[in-house]
């Protein structure tokens, strides 16, 4: 038995608990990648925050990168070395806040009555960000470079604490807003990657995009499944939590069959396409 599996927690809410507080990113990953396994061979309970402790307010970072405002950040680019770099910097930066947002919508809403399945899901899906994040980190080491080498900024993890209040709320705007909009944006970098000879970089963002179908579908299923429990419409209620919640544009161009094949139709966002932020 390695350290890290003696280190497991005994429930899967304590461990989604530790995850997100851990600060050191390698050790992040090594427990996502450790309480996952766990759950999937039925070696942990589900447990509880009253028992197992809430989730924090702020996951925990390491020292670096810098956290700057969104409007300071330099934009991403794929043309030459130094944009190479900002940009796969930049998607790791958005896989670690991805693997703390999935590790808190785990153990933050464990109070509610779901399905076992549910959390089968959700734990696929943090197993993934790590596995994201272990990958842009193994890229940017092959060019010499690693996480925190340059600054980030801090936008995602707000959307966690405004909807930390509502599950559904939560999965209209972490995977039905933000991943969605990595389908959209995402083939485009895969073919700017390989029109540059990046191949390595390209086959990352392969395995990001096929991913990111399924987390939409999850998120798109789970929104569904709340809805249908509370007797409410999809489309409209998505709308709302959407207007409350998401600070910023729904922009077009759509990846419409990719968002179709993940269960998130037109309804759901051409309505908001015309939000300004």
């Amino acid at each position: 038995m390695t350290e890290s599996s003696r280190q497991i927690p005994a429930t899967l809410v304590a461990g989604a608990h530790a995850i997100v507080s851990a600060p050191d990113t390698s050790e992040k990953v090594s427990l996502a990648y450790a309480v996952s396994r766990a759950w999937f061979q039925r070696e942990l309970a589900l447990g509880s925050p009253s028992r197992d402790g809430r989730m924090p307010d702020r996951p925990g970072r390491p020292g670096r990168p810098l956290l700057l405002p969104p409007r300071d950040m330099p934009k991403r680019s794929l043309k030459g070395k130094a944009g190479r770099l900002a940009l796969l910097h930049s998607l790791a930066h958005i896989e670690l806040n991805a693997v703390d947002l999935t590790w808190d919508l785990i153990g933050r809403f464990a109070h509610i009555r779901l399905p076992r399945s549910y959390y089968d899901d959700w734990v696929r899906v943090g197993l993934e960000e790590a596995k994201h994040f272990s990958m842009l980190q193994d890229r940017l080491a092959k060019l010499d470079a690693s996480y925190g080498d340059m600054p980030a900024h801090d936008g995602l993890w707000q959307a966690a604490q405004d909807t930390g209040h509502d599950l559904a709320a939560r999965l209209a705007i972490i995977p039905l807003v933000l991943e969605a909009r990595g389908l959209d944006i995402t083939p485009p970098m895969i073919e700017k990657a390989r029109s540059a000879g990046d191949d390595e970089t390209a086959r990352c963002l392969e395995v990001i995009y096929r991913d990111e179908k399924n987390h939409v579908a999850f998120g798109a299923k789970w929104f569904r499944f709340l809805c249908d429990r509370q007797g409410i419409r999809p489309e409209p209620a998505f709308h709302a939590f959407v207007r409350q919640h998401f600070r910023g544009a729904l922009k077009p161009p759509f990846n419409d069959r990719a968002r179709s094949e993940a269960g998130l139709t037109p309804g759901f966002y051409k309505p908001l396409a015309s939000l300004v932020g």
